[in-house]
This record gives structure tokens, C-alpha cells and sequence, in this order.
């Protein structure tokens, strides 16, 4: 078990990765999120499952592993049944377009998408949990497309007996509505959704609905989830409207099953990485306060994917407008002489990304003439009257505040510099960038706004 303290994205240490999350408000009044849990960059997600829970947006607890890929007792075994999770013979428009690519690079999406999902060792994808009777579900997925459900009596786990469900796929999202009645969800490119029966681990195949939400009028990816806001239920999932699926959109609806109406995106990750390529997440309730959880990538890879949270609304209309990608998380703007580390930034132009140091912690590395990295969100009322950047190598910084200019700062073998501002900032919400010129090995640990 971890403890960490923090309000500012990424969430967790700089060493947990754990995306996909869901976020459930559980009735001992925390709130826990169920992720996959990445630890390598050749492949996403692990063997392992942890939990994460807090009472209060700001300790964090990621709890030991509540349950391991080796303890799925289908995997790998050739009498169980195999239920296909993608129709590779009615692609769809996206999918259609990365398998004419790949052919005309003399590749075969389907046959390196088998070879890779088959014969490796157990992987964990995105889980869900739901509570209902004083039990805790957890709904799983594996990399041979198989999907089940484990058990427990406490939120965070361990969670055990795992039962092999009647679908193929990836992504399960579960959702019990005022009635009892639980629904599940799952699918990659193609959306699947069926009622399950009370005991919580098994349904009809016959029931099973297809196309709750499709790539061409939703822009439906994978990652389902499924909330209710007054009479609404929202089906949120990793959106593919702006050419990859870095998006959470959003589609509703007045039953569990649809029909779903499209009504847009709550956030986008796309530039958090230059690898940025997908998202998935959820909204809840926590406290009175609405929040969108994702993950953004890092090190230059689409692996080692990190937690971030921000707040959003529920308009009267029941719309949730975009929000932007935040440093700040949870928390309040930075402020006079606060440290800003560099590894959170939350938006990235080149080739610069956020790894690991030699000192256990992160930095924004990779940093070449050019690039550009931004931090949202600062604030002043007394006024910011200069800059102090702590770094390593060397280079020529720009520091501006919503776009104007306010000071250069030359850094030199990993000297600690500051400088000046012509006159005070003064701004309520302001977002601060860095722009970068005559580069060499240059690392931007943190930054001061006195």
C-alpha cells in the first residue's frame, strides 16, 4: 500500500501509471478508481490490478494488487470457450483506413493484432467494479479477449472466484440503475450492451444489444462508460471526432440501452505527449463536485499512461462543456512562489515529453529549439514580477502569460536562473508557456513565478 499526498496532474506518484479509470463513489463515503496498471513500454497494461481510493481529492491511497492476470483460471486454458471481441470482416471506416496503410507497408493489421493479443503472458486490461448487497464486482478483460468477473468484500479487493463471462472483447463498463437492475457494457470499435442477470456474473446472450454507439454517428472508439444524471444516461467513451481517440466524448440518452444522441467531447489529451493516441476515463460525483478522469501518455510512448482529473459541469441543458487539460488538477492556479515542476505539463509542442530522472522523481526532457511546453493554470493578485527556472544543460527560454512575452532566461550547464518581468502580471487564471531556443541536453525540473 502507497500513500501519497497531491492535488496537481498527474495524480499519483511519478511511478504508478494506472489508466482507464473508472471512478465510483462506494458506500463507505471514498471514492475509488479502477484502472489497468502499465508497466512497460512494448505493450499496455501488466498482470496486476491496483486500486485507488481517496476521501477528500488530495491523499491518495494506491492499495496492494487486488488481482493478477496468473489468477484467471481460462487463460491460456484450450477448453475454455473463446468468444470473439473484433469482426475483422466489417471493419470499420478508421480501422479500414490503418489496414489499407499498413497493406501498402506491406503489413497485415489482423495478422499482427492475433499474433500479438495470443500466446503472450496473462495481461489485464480496463476493469469497471459495481457494488450491490454488500458485494463488490470487479469486470475484467485480458489481451486474449476473454472477460469476467471477480468478487469481493471490500472495494479495493482482493477480489476472487473469477467467472468467465459469454463475450468477447475488451473494456467493460458496468452500471446498476435506481431500479437494481445492472447493465453491462463493452467493445473496441464496435459498442456492446446486455442486461445482467442478479447474480451479478452472467447474462443472456440472446439479450445482447450491438451498435449502442458506432465510429461513424458517435464516434465511438472503446473505453465505455455509463452514468445517470437525473433522467439522462450518459454514455462517455474514448472519441474518435478529431482523427484519433485522445478524446472523451459523450452520447445520451433516456434508457440504459439507448438510443443515444451525440453531444461532444469533455476533454482531449491529444499534445499531453508527442505520442498522444488514446484516452479512456469516466465522470462522477464526488463531494457535490462533478469530475472527468483520464490518462495521458508519456516518455514519447503511448505506454506509460498517468492519471489526471479536472473538474467539470452539468449545464441546466444537461451539456458538459470541453475542458482543457490542466497542471493545477483538482487543486487552485499556482501562485507567487509556488514550485511548478516541470513535469507537469500539461501541454507539449515537438519533441519534448516527461521521464524519469536519475532521482526517482520526472522531468520535461528531450527538449529541442522550437518546442514549446505549457502550465495551466497560474494566478496573481499581488502581481508576478519575474521567473526562476531550475534545469539542467543548457538552452534559452521564453516565458510568456497568455501569450505575451515577459522575459528570456539564458540557462547555462544546468545553472539556476531568473529574470525580471518589465512590469507586474496581474491575472485571475492565466496560462503560462515556455518556448525554447538553442537547446543542448536541456531538462526543465521546475519553475518559480515570483
Amino acid at each position: 500500500m502507497i500513500k501519497y499526498q497531491n492535488t496537481r496532474n498527474p495524480v499519483l506518484p511519478p511511478d504508478v501509471h494506472v489508466p482507464d479509470c473508472e471512478a465510483h463513489a462506494m458506500p463507505d463515503g471514498r471514492l475509488y478508481l479502477y484502472g489497468s496498471y502499465d508497466l512497460r513500454d512494448d505493450v499496455y497494461c501488466s498482470g496486476e490490478y491496483h486500486v485507488v481510493s481517496t476521501d477528500d481529492m488530495e491523499n491518495w491511497t494506491i492499495h496492494d494488487t487486488s488481482i493478477r492476470g496468473e489468477d484467471i483460471p481460462w487463460f491460456g486454458n484450450p477448453d475454455a470457450i473463446h468468444y470473439p471481441g473484433l469482426d475483422w470482416s466489417n471493419p470499420t471506416p478508421f480501422i479500414k483506413k490503418m489496414m489499407e496503410k499498413d497493406a501498402a507497408d506491406g503489413k497485415d493489421m489482423k495478422e499482427a493484432f492475433e499474433q500479438e493479443e495470443c500466446g503472450k503472458p496473462p495481461l489485464l486490461f480496463a476493469p469497471d467494479c459495481a457494488h450491490k448487497d454488500g458485494k463488490y464486482y470487479l469486470y475484467l478483460c485480458m489481451n486474449d479477449e476473454s472477460e469476467g468477473a471477480a468478487v469481493s468484500q471490500r472495494p479495493e479487493g482482493p477480489f476472487e472466484n473469477p467467472v468467465q463471462l459469454p463475450c468477447g472483447g475488451i473494456d467493460p463498463a458496468v452500471f446498476i440503475d435506481d431500479d437494481g437492475s445492472a447493465y453491462y457494457y463493452w467493445g473496441q470499435l464496435y459498442s456492446y450492451g446486455v442486461k445482467l442477470n442478479d447474480d451479478m456474473v452472467s447474462f443472456d446472450r440472446e439479450n445482447i444489444l450491438s451498435d449502442l454507439v458506432t465510429e461513424q454517428e458517435h464516434f465511438f472508439h472503446e473505453g465505455s462508460s455509463m452514468r445517470k444524471i437525473g433522467d439522462t444516461y450518459y454514455y462517455v467513451y474514448a472519441d474518435m471526432e478529431r482523427g484519433k481517440p485522445t478524446s472523451l466524448g459523450y452520447s445520451t440518452g433516456k434508457s440504459p440501452m439507448g438510443p443515444f444522441e451525440y453531444k461532444g467531447i469533455i476533454i482531449d489529451n491529444d499534445g499531453c505527449d508527442p505520442a498522444s493516441w488514446n484516452n479512456h476515463g469516466s465522470i462522477e460525483c464526488y463531494n457535490g463536485q462533478w469530475y472527468v478522469f483520464y490518462h495521458r501518455c508519456s516518455r514519447g510512448e503511448q505506454m506509460y499512461r498517468r492519471l489526471c482529473i479536472e473538474k467539470i459541469e452539468i449545464l441546466e441543458d444537461g451539456t458538459i462543456p470541453e475542458v482543457k487539460m490542466t497542471s493545477q488538477g483538482v487543486g487552485e492556479p499556482f501562485t507567487n512562489g509556488e514550485k511548478i515542476y516541470g513535469r507537469w505539463a500539461c501541454g507539449l509542442k515537438g519533441s519534448a515529453y516527461i521521464a524519469p530522472d536519475n532521482a526517482g522523481s520526472e522531468y520535461l526532457t528531450n527538449i529541442k529549439a522550437g518546442d514549446s511546453a505549457v502550465f495551466r493554470y497560474v494566478k496573481s493578485d499581488e502581481g508576478f514580477t519575474g521567473a526562476a527556472i531550475e534545469a539542467q544543460g543548457s538552452g534559452k527560454i521564453k516565458v510568456l502569460i497568455d501569450g505575451g512575452e515577459l522575459a528570456k532566461i539564458t540557462v547555462t550547464d544546468g545553472s539556476s536562473e531568473e529574470a525580471g518581468f518589465e512590469s507586474a502580471v496581474y491575472t485571475p487564471k492565466g496560462e503560462l508557456e515556455l518556448e525554447f531556443e538553442e537547446c543542448e541536453n536541456l531538462n526543465i525540473i521546475s519553475l518559480v513565478l515570483m
